[in-house]
This record gives C-alpha cells, structure tokens and sequence, in this order.
C-alpha cells in the first residue's frame, strides 16, 4: 500500500470538498429528495465529524495505542444528537475543510509510522492503521458519489426537467 499516495490524495480531496460544497444557496443546501436522506448539510456535518472523530482519530488511536480499546460512537445518533439540520451550512463546510488541512498536516507530520500496527476488534478482528487510512478515502469516494447524486437530482427537481439528454444518472 502506498501510503504517501493515500496521504497526497486525502490532501487533493479537500480542494475536490470545497469546489463541490462551496457557494449553495440555503435551499439547495437543505435539499433532501426524501424525508430519510441527507441534505448536502447534513452530509457535510457528517464529514466534519467523520474527520476529527472517526478516521483521524482511529489512524493515530491505532498508530500510538493498537492495545487500547477504541472509543465508541454512533455517526446515526449524531445526526439529531448534533442537530446536523440546525447547523450552518457555510460555517460547517469551512470547518470540514479546516480539519482536513489538520488532518493532513498531521499525517504528514509522521516520522516513520507503524502502518501495520493493529486494533484487535471484537467482533471485525484486527484493524491495522493502514486499514483506517484506505477506509478514510474509500469514504471520501463514497461522498464524492453521494453529493454528486444530491446536486444531479436538486438540479432536476428545480429546472422541472428529467436531464435525460445529459445522459442517464
């Protein structure tokens, strides 16, 4: 596995974030296309969480402490915990971006890490930092798909037009 490249490209995602998240109005910000989704508020408050609480805390938990347990959270019940909907939009995204240039000043910061040091979950079995690391940019991947997919049918639902000559989604 190549670290440095995960590292450069977990880097290259946030300029990626905040073209895809900056300048929304307020509506298309709050935007769900069903009561059981995400608003693009709601998904970047996750992110911002995600990026402190989750990934950046479980590659350096298992880089210095593989022997302690984890802490543990539910990303779900953050989601009212947090009151992720209450949230301003514009002050999240900016806070998302600022801890992913934290996050990367951090990894970069690293002199010769143990990528193979591990957690031994209970139930999932042995976690290694480098896991955590691949996992943190297969999420950016999936959230690339997930505010693509929100901004493609917003950009349906206010034109009134099924795009289809764009192409299929």
């Amino acid at each position: 596995m190549d670290h440095h490249k995960i590292i450069e490209t977990l880097n290259s995602n946030g300029l990626i974030f905040s073209t895809l998240l900056k300048n929304k109005t307020e509506q298309e910000s709050r935007w769900k296309p069903s009561e059981n989704k995400w608003s693009l508020l709601e998904v970047v408050c996750h992110l911002y969480d995600e990026e402190r609480e989750d990934f950046r805390a479980r590659v350096r938990h298992t880089l210095e402490t593989p022997n302690e347990p984890l802490p543990m959270f539910d990303q779900i019940a953050w989601v009212t915990e947090r009151n992720y909907f209450g949230q301003d939009y514009d002050k999240k995204v900016s806070q998302f971006i600022e801890e992913r240039q934290q996050s990367i000043k951090w990894l970069k910061s690293l002199k010769n890490p143990l990528w193979k040091n591990a957690y031994n979950h209970p139930k999932l079995g042995l976690l290694s930092a480098e896991h955590f690391l691949a996992n943190w940019l297969a999420h950016d991947f999936l959230h690339f798909r997930q505010i693509l997919g929100l901004q493609f049918h917003y950009l349906s639902m206010s034109t009134n037009d099924k795009l289809s000559y764009a192409g299929d989604w």
